[in-house]
């Protein structure tokens, strides 16, 4: 790791013992050493940024890509939607879905390539007729609703059904040729069985509900088919180039936690738990939007990344994950009407509440339609421009110094104390403070204040929780 000039900055906090309580108190006058502010060399060519991003490799910025980057908001896409006005036609044909996919990496070179499709793909070779129509979404001509309907259900051959989805994923690895990672997907069990029982989109989903909680075999049955298929179909994928397979749960969320545990967590752990046996470093990617109320046992899963929707604070999402996962997201898509100073902030405004390493820069749902194109060219202009500084290490010491960038003493400061926020508690490598700079330079918040007066601040709030006798200059 290749080290920046540092500037030094003197701490002290008179703190309680970590092994003390308030009421047993112990005088101890703390300093952190920080050690060196570092910024990670960049990884080898040959290996995606967001692969090396994924396994926990130090890398110089978060890589990003966007949901639905392919399509909708695009121009190029529009024109061909008038020449090819069926979805299924643009998304089933070779040369089609090759041209659609690699639009927006023409354009703005993201770290991920997702293949153009729809997670709905799969039915037609499950024995399940559907169609996607514009202005409608999709439509399931015979909706699932007895046991005698599932019986009907065949397990999926991707070789068999969907042979140009292989065709094309080889394609696009080819051309992107390690550039950046080619992005595969399926459907959640649970997301597809509410497909196919609704008969489409449902704003309540009383019907796979009452399948739920009145034939709960019938739908355990349902699902079960789903799983083994979307395995199989997720090792095509990866066998055909895929270099990352992310599973859409959208409509999980729509379950209470402990529904949730009984139709939709055993089914994704199954299936990855399967994948793993076969491609144990294939990068798995969960998404469900909504999923808020859900993060911890979504993370039961295994998946390998959990990519958290708008609604849930960036900081607070990675706390309740934990720190051995990777999390992606998760800047609300209508971030994107903004101004691009206003793109700008809540972009670092994710990526430093994301903290050190393991993170995807996304959004938390897909790009709307009629997002302005030199918005997302923004987006990607910044994101990749971002570097990502990170403090190396914290100790307790009886003496040290914080080291920050330089010029930078204060905000880094007030940040390096911000993440020290209970000044007993000691701090974990997970917990340490991350910094990005532009080339503007490091980015902080409205909170910013001088250093001299931010330790006075903190001194003051630890004088509450301490007796009188204990508080001392420092």
């Amino acid at each position: 790791m290749s080290s920046t000039s540092v500037s030094s900055f003197a701490a002290s906090l008179l703190v309680p013992s970590k092994n003390s309580s308030l009421s047993n108190h112990k005088r101890r006058l703390i300093q952190c050493s920080l050690g060196t502010v570092i910024e990670p060399k960049a990884t080898a060519a040959s290996e995606p940024l967001l692969l090396n991003a994924v396994r926990g490799q130090d890398v110089e910025r978060p890589p990003v890509w966007l949901m639905r980057q392919a399509g909708r908001y695009m121009k190029s896409y529009q024109i061909i939607c008038e020449k090819y006005p069926s979805f299924r036609e643009r998304s089933e044909n070779v040369d089609l879905v090759v041209e659609i996919s690699l639009q927006p990496w023409n354009v703005f070179q993201p770290d991920g390539v997702i293949l153009f499709s729809d997670i709905l793909t799969p039915l037609s070779g499950m024995n399940i007729p559907f169609d996607i129509v514009k202005g409608k979404g999709p439509i399931i001509f015979d909706p699932i609703a007895t046991a005698a309907d599932v019986d009907q259900v065949r397990e999926f051959s991707p070789e068999e059904s969907v042979p140009y989805v292989g065709k094309a994923l080889t394609i696009l690895h080819k051309e992107v040729d390690n550039k950046a990672a080619v992005l595969g997907f399926v459907g959640a069990p649970f997301t597809l069985a509410s497909y196919v029982v609704e008969g489409g989109s449902s704003k309540n989903f009383t019907k796979i509900k009452r399948l739920a909680f009145s034939q709960p075999k019938v739908l355990h049955s349902l699902l079960q088919k789903f799983a083994t298929s979307m395995t199989k179909y997720i090792r095509y994928q990866a066998d055909n180039g895929a270099q990352a397979v992310q599973i859409f749960d959208s409509w999980a969320t729509e379950l209470s936690p402990v529904d949730f545990e009984e139709f939709s967590l055993p089914y994704l752990k199954q299936i990855v738990d399967a994948v793993k046996q076969t491609h144990p470093d294939l990068p798995l990617i969960l998404y469900a939007s909504g999923s808020g109320g859900l993060l911890e046992r979504l993370a039961l899963t295994s998946v390998d990344v959990v990519s958290l929707d708008w609604t849930v604070d960036m900081a607070e999402g990675r706390r309740r994950l934990g720190h051995d996962i990777a999390v992606q997201g998760n800047v609300d898509p209508g971030v994107l009407f903004g101004s691009k100073e206003f793109i700008t902030n809540r972009i670092h405004d994710t990526v430093r509440k994301a903290g050190k390493g393991k993170h995807i820069l996304n959004l938390g749902h897909g790009i709307k339609v009629g997002t302005p194109e030199e918005n997302v060219a923004h987006f990607f202009e910044v994101a990749k421009a971002i570097r990502v500084f990170f403090v190396e290490s914290c100790s307790f010491s009886e003496s040290g110094s914080i080291q920050t960038g330089p010029g930078n003493a204060e905000k880094m400061c007030l940040h390096a104390v911000n993440s020290l926020s209970e000044a007993h508690k000691v701090v974990s490598d997970s917990e340490l403070p991350v910094f990005v700079l532009d080339d503007v330079g490091y980015t902080t918040d409205s909170r910013s204040i001088p250093c001299v007066q931010l330790m006075n601040r903190v001194e003051s709030e630890i004088s509450v929780m301490l007796t009188d006798d204990l508080v001392e200059d420092g």
